[in-house]
Parts: structure tokens; sequence; C-alpha cells
């Protein structure tokens, strides 16, 4: 019942109509689910669509509204400020800053400030390396090289992903070919914004629908995605599907085995949160594995908090990558002991990484 009410209270919170909400709900674990899945302002909205006595209690609600606006709203409007201070400096100095993933995705979002915004991703188009050496040398930050495709320093309060690759080229096999690619879309330039008379570029419609897909099935077959992953891709393609060129990309995707899943986020789109299937392009789809992968991105199957301590944390790991493995056939043509031999020397390379 608590994952039918909160389906119910998203699809509400979105302006998408909704059966009858249900009674007798536990609200707390609604919250709680809200917040893990990265959309409690989105749920907020949907409670003002319901009448008084359906409501949560007054207490938890005026509780939910203050959250919302210092997690969600406040915190919205530094990262923009933030983004644009940061575009300003690279501007001046003659570099070129695309947003990648959080804020370019908020931008589709009917209410852009009510998407949880984290790290700040962004693409410098090719010139990661004198950019984090201009910025050591001018600021002084500090300039993490410990992880594999980015760089990492903080600006104000938020930690910078700086990419010189799109994805982990050392992860799996087809990564090296996908990474050639995002590289060629990632030289187009023409398309941005202006933020407050500064320049911020965004990914192309063709790099941001295969970015957002490679990087969503990424995180879904190595751990888990949230609804709001969905929902990114949902708003995307209501946004700017117009401009994806569909058959290229449908191309992509069954050269590298990535079709069912692909469909399986479409059919969570148009059945479960009833978005306009003539959107999207490809909307057919196995019932039982949409579901399937619908619990999954709700409440996932292989539950626990990662351990600390090296041993135990491998151990946990590897149980993991074992329960995972039907996600890794749903998204992968690649073997899964071949994938995890990469992940191995994926970890041996950068071994902060473990």
């Amino acid at each position: 019942m608590t994952q039918k009410a909160f389906i119910t209270l998203v699809r509400l919170g979105i302006g998408h109509n909704a059966d009858q909400f249900p009674v007798g709900i536990d609200w707390i674990a609604i919250e709680n689910l809200a917040a893990q899945q990265g959309l409690a302002a989105v749920v907020l909205d949907g409670i003002e669509y319901l009448p008084d006595e359906a409501r949560p209690p007054k207490e938890l609600m005026l509780q939910w509204i203050g959250n919302t606006l210092q997690s969600y709203e406040y915190r919205y409007e530094i990262y923009r400020q933030t983004i644009i201070e940061l575009s300003t400096w690279y501007n001046s100095r003659g570099f070129k800053m695309m947003i990648l993933k959080g804020y370019a995705c908020a931008l589709n979002w009917p209410k852009p400030e009510h998407r949880p915004c984290g790290d700040i991703d962004i693409w410098l188009f090719g010139k990661q390396k004198d950019a984090d050496e201009l910025l050591k040398k001018e600021k002084g930050i500090k300039i993490d090289t410990s992880h594999h495709h980015h760089t990492v320093f903080n600006w104000r309060d938020f930690s910078v992903e700086n990419h010189y690759d799109f994805i982990n080229i050392y992860r799996n096999s087809p990564n090296k070919k996908q990474e050639l690619l995002l590289k060629e879309l990632g030289k187009d330039d023409s398309h941005y914004v202006e933020l407050n008379g500064v320049r911020v570029y965004l990914p192309s419609p063709n790099l941001h629908a295969f970015f957002i897909l490679r990087h969503t099935m990424g995180h879904f077959v190595t751990s888990e995605i949230t609804l709001r992953q969905v929902l990114d891709w949902a708003f995307f393609v209501e946004k700017q599907g117009k401009d994806v060129d569909w058959d290229w990309l449908l191309r992509l995707l069954d050269e590298y085995g990535m079709r069912d899943f692909f469909s399986c986020l479409n059919g969570i789109c148009v059945e479960d949160l009833w978005f306009d299937a003539d959107i999207f392009p490809y909307v057919q789809y196995n019932s039982d594995l949409k579901e399937r992968v619908l619990n999954e991105i709700v409440t996932p199957e292989f539950q626990g908090r990662e351990p600390k301590l090296l041993f135990p944390r491998l151990v946990f790991k590897y149980k993991r990558w074992k329960a995972n493995g039907w996600k890794h056939k749903l998204c992968y043509k690649e073997s899964m002991w071949r994938s995890f031999w990469s992940g191995i020397w994926n970890h041996l390379l950068k071994p902060a990484s473990i």
C-alpha cells in the first residue's frame, strides 16, 4: 500500500491524474520513501491535491514544508548561483563550461527547484587538465585525482566533478567505444542558457539522451537508482524528445544491449507515472520485467549499508554483485565475469574507489 500511495502522490505532484487515493496511509513511511527517492518536494506537491481529511497530520505537514524549503528550494538557489559563479570564472579565462546531469536535468522539470541538487558535474570541452592547473594556481583549490573519469574539487558548499571522460572507460569493455562517441557529441557547443548574463553550456539532445540512459543504467546495474532518475528521463523526453534522433539512438541501444532497460524505463514512465505514450519512440516491454524493475527502484531486492572496514566491504560488494546479476543481463551484452575482472582492474588503477 505504501508504494502504491507513494507513486500516486508522485503522479499528482508532477501534474498528472491519479487513481483514488487509498486510506489508512502510514505517512511516516511515505515521508521516508519520498526522501530516499529524492522526491520529498514532488510528493509534497502531490499532497496539495488531496482533500484536507486525506492529508498527513498538521505537525508532520509543517515539518515537511520546512524541510522542503531548506533542502530543496533554498539549496537550489545556492546551487544555481554557484553554477553562475563557476561558469563566470571559467568563461573569463577562456574555458567553456557544460553542465551535465543535475542542473541540465533540472531545467526540464516543471519545477526545477523541486529536483534535489547534489554535485555539480561539468565538461570543459577537453580542457579539464589546463583548467584544474589554473584553479590550483589562482585559487589554491585542492584537486582530488583519485577518481576515474573526473577530478573533484569544492566550490562554495558543493562538490564539483570536472569530467575528462564522460564515463569510466575501465569499468566495462564497451565503455571505451562509447566514450569516443560521447566525446564526439561533446564537441557541440550550440546549446546553452544565459543565467544572469552568464553563458552556461548544455548537452545537445542526442548527447543528453544517450548520457542519461547510460548513466542511469550504470547505477542501476552496480547498485540502485531512484524514481527521481526515472523522472529525469521522462521530463527530458517530454521537453527535448522532438530534437532527438531516435533512429540513431535505438540503433545504438541495440548495439550495446540496452534496449530492454530502455523499454522498461519508458514503460514505467507511461504505465506508472502516466506520461503521454506518444512522446516516447518505443513503448513495448515485458510487463513482468517492467514491474520487477519498478519494484527494484522503489524497494531494492538487495539492501544494506556498505561497511567501512575493507574486508567486510569487499564481501558486501561481492554479494551485491551476485544479487544484481539479473540487472547485468538486462543491461549489458558483456558476460558478468568479464565485467567482474574489468571491475577488479578498475579498482586496482584507483584504489581509493574500493
